[in-house]
């Protein structure tokens, strides 16, 4: 989408008279901390999530950071009200938002930005004999912790490559330790790239990321163009070439209950705290791209999130 029909498309929006009415003199007053559901220890989800925590709590807005099992359970958390915001990957936010499982229902999400691309990262040990997927058929293999979008694509995956396999829901480190110690063959984690877990497991031992482009086509045919290629540089996990593999756009997401001028606060955030919301680990290469941050498919903006928008781009 372009610069110009992306201000076309937020003109639009602001233009309604319910939005109008929502966004005018919208101030944030001062209220208990916000929770954000985040991740698991040792992925990205938390990192971000800490850093978004203290670039809103220093614009005003306290915020507490939530470790949680991932997409799933965060939106879980916003259904029952234990969470105001929550980062989810776009795939698992339309699953939530169709009532398709894992959610039994609709969840009526919103999102309040597109902060940055997720890399799905199929990982075994470096002498493991596998090549490609259909090389852990019939082998243990974690695919993400319950309450995961790891564990929803992980499941998606072995669809698409037409094979079955000795699966446990494993949280990260938990995976990382299984891998290192033979119990398992493989992890599947979703996150940024380097994800800290495991950078710390390949400066330990060698692993190397199984490419997972040749099931992109499986994928959306199944699942719609939520997933799309990305490629690991090279060296993200020790010396190493660019492993192509899946990517999915990660959002922030809440539910109509957050309050229009809260939601401006977080996005208008998102826009002027960008360079301090990039975990100093990371490559460069997924993060937070202002001219991305309303291009969040079918989860409709939130609209206060609009009206920042607006008013920051015009």
């Amino acid at each position: 989408m372009t610069a110009l029909s992306r201000r076309a498309l937020l003109r639009g929006i602001l233009g309604t008279p319910v939005v109008a009415a929502l966004t005018a003199g919208c101030t944030v007053g001062a209220a208990p901390p916000l929770a954000l559901a985040a991740g698991e220890p040792g992925g990205f989800y938390v990192e971000f999530g800490e850093l978004l925590a203290s670039a809103l709590s220093a614009a005003g807005l306290p915020v507490t950071v939530v470790g949680t099992g991932g997409s799933v359970d965060n939106i879980q958390q916003l259904r029952a009200g234990r969470a105001a915001i929550g980062l989810a990957l776009t795939d698992i936010a339309q699953a939530a938002r169709n009532g398709e499982e894992p959610f039994g229902a609709p969840v009526p999400l919103q999102a309040i930005g597109r902060v940055y691309e997720n890399y799905m990262q199929l990982v075994v040990r470096a002498e493991d004999p596998a090549v490609s997927t259909a090389g852990l058929a019939g082998r243990p293999i974690s695919l993400g912790a319950l309450g995961s979008g790891a564990a929803v694509f992980g499941d998606r995956l072995l669809a698409a490559a037409g094979i079955s396999a000795d699966v446990t829901r494993r949280p990260l480190r938990d995976a990382v330790a299984a891998l290192e110690s033979g119990s398992a063959d493989a992890l599947l984690w979703s996150g940024g790239v380097p994800t800290p877990a495991l950078a710390e497991l390949a400066a330990r031992r060698p692993v190397r990321l199984l490419p997972l482009d040749e099931h992109l086509p499986q994928l959306r045919s199944r699942h719609g163009g939520v997933y799309g290629p990305v490629t690991v540089p090279a060296d993200a996990y020790g010396h190493a070439g660019p492993v192509p593999t899946v990517g999915v756009a990660n959002l922030l997401v809440c539910t109509p209950q957050l309050a229009p001028a809260t939601a401006a606060a977080v996005a208008r955030t998102l826009v002027t705290a960008a360079p301090a919301l990039v975990p100093e680990s990371a490559l460069g290469t997924q993060y937070l791209d202002q001219r991305s941050l309303i291009g969040t498919g079918e989860v409709p903006l939130h609209p206060g999130a609009v009206a920042a928008y607006r008013e920051l781009h015009g």
